[in-house]
């Protein structure tokens, strides 16, 4: 039987690991570009030679610059919260 307080770890603990990879992944790029075309019309994505040429022509996209502090605080509050997800208290059985 899974008890209440294992499924909160590992939530915990998902939610920290998640946090530490975007953090890591903040570190390594300069920019992130989100192009909105793409998933609002696959078909015509299809159709226009791939997903990024079609990408390209839209014009709707957003550019996500993440400042200096912002990856370090990720890998804060991911730190934070796996530590969290460890030192919750394990019922015994």
């Amino acid at each position: 039987m899974i008890r209440p307080s294992t499924m909160w770890r590992a939530f915990f603990c998902a939610i920290g690991i998640v946090l530490i990879i975007f953090g890591i992944e903040c570190l390594a790029i300069d920019n992130a570009v989100f192009v909105a075309g793409v998933i609002d019309d696959p078909a015509a994505a299809q159709g226009g030679g791939g997903w990024f040429q079609s990408a390209q022509q839209s014009g709707s996209e957003r550019v996500f610059k993440p400042t200096e502090w912002f990856p370090w605080s990720l890998l804060a509050m991911g730190s934070i919260v796996l530590l969290y997800s460890v030192s919750l208290q394990q019922n015994p059985s």
